[in-house]
């Protein structure tokens, strides 16, 4: 079942992120938490989750961005593109995908964006499959030094 997140699934939303990034360290301060439910809060941002019998498989997060271009169109950035490790290559990923851009499709936006640090051959098969071009734009990433 495609769903948006809830308050009750934070643990299983979590556990797929270290999946993504086994590096990141394990807050013990409640700021997760605290990012989590404001996420869950805010207008724009919608947080999916991809469940079969219970259990949260895969999730997705959407970003949808107020825009005074393109006719005031909106556009989505798409993050943490993530699928249980054991059930990848099932089909699960391209049907989180498919749901977080009806998603964007029904919110009025006019393109749809993700970015992907992977270098591997067969994530960047998956993500032509489900539609996205990676020579239409090129990407250019910032962060605080």
């Amino acid at each position: 079942m495609f769903r948006v997140a809830g308050p009750d699934d934070f643990e299983q939303i979590i556990r797929l992120y270290r999946q993504l990034n086994s590096d990141d360290p394990v807050l013990e301060d409640g700021s997760d938490v605290a990012a989590f439910q404001e996420i869950l809060g805010s207008p724009g941002l919608r947080l999916f989750v991809l469940e079969l019998d219970g259990v949260v498989v895969a999730t997705t997060y959407l970003n949808v961005i107020p825009n005074l271009s393109r006719s005031a169109s909106p556009y989505a950035v798409i993050e943490n593109v993530v699928v249980e490790k054991s059930r990848r290559g099932t089909g699960l990923g391209r049907q989180i995908m498919a749901g977080t851009l009806q998603a964007a499709w029904d919110a009025g936006c006019y393109k749809a964006m993700l970015m992907t640090g992977s270098r591997n051959p067969a994530t960047h098969a998956f993500y032509r499959a489900c539609g996205f071009s990676a020579d239409a734009k090129t990407a250019y990433l910032a962060r605080p030094s």
